[in-house]
């Protein structure tokens, strides 16, 4: 979006390198949907259960072959070489700790959805090579376990809260790094047993990637698994465990600086994310709405579904630019009900918007300056193309503003078009999706105000930082976006005006899915998280 031309806050910290710029609330619904449905669909099949594993993650009434019948006769013996260790540390991006793994486990195998998409398509496609990794048995393997390789990992390795981390920098160490603290003897004898069939080779580092952590005596070693030609790479210390697909993120997750993983009751999911990580824009954001680092999403299991629990966070020292109210319904009306993402604020500004106001505002720390609560929200479609045209919109909820915002949103590459729907200013990426806004506040086409009763209910609920996904939309439309980006890569063919059977198929088995919302109110010097859906 375009970049005001006002001074920006003096306070905010200087910019990092990190991964392509973002909204961090796309990223964090893409990781906890990869995170939590992931976890799940790799397993395809189970064996028999490994004493003191839990329950398998899939039950034995599923239709298919009795084992993956991945073998490991014939590939080369282990070797040895030397990791090229990068010069610098990379920060974590964003993380998922997940503080009741066998919880969580327990609701994805029951889960009814996640069962029937195992046979369909879309599960099928999302487990890709993976399924004969995590199918195969011990028995295949000839190694001393029992049941599926799934149910070892899952059931033992990943049986004590756990951290997944996707690290900024190096794109060596972009795949996702999973980190058990302190593992207990049943994670550490699994690691073993998987080990002993599994190596085939070892790197080893002297060092932590910039030179920065702990290094053991005799430096690290990393091992290679490899089964039915997938690879995954592993570590442990005597401290944490770690596995990932490329050896650079084992090595940061051996090096990063990890907290201890604990939660309040009825906080089972929790994700996290590092500002710094993501480049001005939102590290602008964070301070702007005053949040402290460590603000985190969290969630809790219920039955067989993942449930929203809340937005929580301290807030910086000094005034607080949050308030707590209600979301109007002018601004529900305003929004269409199919919007994948919506984030809403009740931001403190100053009276006037006038360049000398901000300046005076920001310098001052706000302290001394008569503020104005404004209602400001930002919906967004998330595109699975990047040569696809970015789909925003900033709702700005005091008309009498316009003049002071079309001078402050005047500059950057990126024009904007404005109008003025149900008492607020909008300020749309482009025109088509400037008139789905103004369709949704004539009631042409569903709001906010036609969503599920309990959405409804959550979003008009007193709020300081509200978070809205529709978890069946995004998914739909980022699938359909992928499937028309592979038809026409590389090809001069047209696009494909309807997409074939199973793609429609699984569209519609994700929009299925649910709304999921998550609030934070102001209370004191923090955020007091709540969460709603349907």
């Amino acid at each position: 979006m375009t970049s005001p031309s006002s001074p920006p806050p003096p306070a905010a910290p200087p910019p990092r390198r990190g991964p392509p710029k973002a909204m961090v609330i796309g990223l964090a619904t893409a990781v906890v949907g990869a995170a939590v449905a992931g976890a799940f669909v790799l397993g395809r099949r189970t064996g028999k259960s490994d004493p003191g594993a839990g329950a398998p993650l899939v039950s034995g009434d599923r239709q298919g072959p009795p084992s993956a019948g991945a073998a490991v006769e014939g590939l080369p013996e282990p070797g040895s070489t030397a990791l090229e260790v990068p010069g610098t540390s990379a920060p974590a991006a964003i993380w998922v700790d997940v503080h009741q793994p066998g919880k969580l486990r327990d609701a994805l195998a029951k889960n009814t959805w996640l069962r029937e998409q195992l046979q369909k398509p879309l599960g099928q496609g999302f487990v890709g090579g993976w399924a004969a990794f995590f199918g195969s048995t011990g028995e295949d393997l000839k190694g001393n376990f029992q049941g599926a390789v799934l149910d070892l990992v899952a059931g033992r390795l990943l049986n004590s809260p756990f951290r997944t981390v996707w690290f900024a920098g190096d794109a060596r160490a972009s795949t996702p790094a999973f980190i058990v603290p302190t593992p207990m003897t049943s994670a550490t004898s699994a690691y073993e047993a998987l080990d002993t069939v599994a190596s085939r080779g070892v790197m080893t580092a002297a060092s932590c990637p910039g030179g920065t952590g702990t290094v053991p005596a005799n430096g690290f070693e990393l091992k290679r698994w490899l089964v039915a030609e997938q690879t995954l790479w592993a570590a442990r210390t005597e401290d944490r465990l770690v596995l990932a697909r490329h050896p650079v993120a084992v090595l940061q997750g051996l090096c990063t600086d990890l907290p201890e993983l604990s939660a309040k009751d009825g906080v089972d999911v929790e994700l996290g994310f590092d500002p710094n990580a993501y480049g001005r824009e939102t590290q602008l954001l964070s301070h702007v709405l005053g949040l402290a680092p460590g603000a985190r999403l969290q969630f809790g299991v219920e039955g067989e579904r993942l449930v929203g629990r809340g937005i929580a966070g301290a807030l910086m020292d000094g005034p607080v630019r949050l308030d707590a109210a209600p979301l109007s319904d002018d601004l529900l009306k305003l929004v269409p009900e199919d919007t994948p993402v919506l984030l809403a604020v009740q931001l403190k500004l100053p009276e006037s918007l006038g360049e000398g106001s901000l300046k005076t505002y920001w310098e001052e720390g706000g302290g001394k300056v008569p503020t104005r609560t404004r209602q400001v929200a930002l919906v967004w479609t998330p595109r699975g193309d990047p040569a696809l045209p970015m789909e925003m919109a900033l709702l700005w909820g005091r008309v009498e503003d316009k003049a002071s915002l079309g001078a402050l949103f005047s500059g950057g590459y990126n024009r904007l078009v404005t109008g003025s729907f149900c008492n607020h200013v909008v300020m749309a990426s482009t025109e088509a999706e400037l008139e789905r806004l103004r369709k949704a506040c004539e009631g042409k086409t569903p709001n906010l105000l036609n969503a599920a009763g309990p959405v409804v209910a959550g979003l008009r609920a007193p709020t300081s930082l509200a978070f809205g996904v529709n978890t069946g939309r995004l998914l739909s439309g980022l699938t359909m976006d992928g499937f028309l980006s592979e038809s026409r890569s590389g090809r001069n063919a047209p696009i494909p005006s309807a997409a074939p059977p199973e793609i429609e198929a699984a569209r519609r088995d994700l929009e299925s899915l649910p709304y999921l919302g998550l609030r934070g109110t102001v209370q004191g010097d923090s955020l007091v998280p709540g969460g709603f859906g349907s």
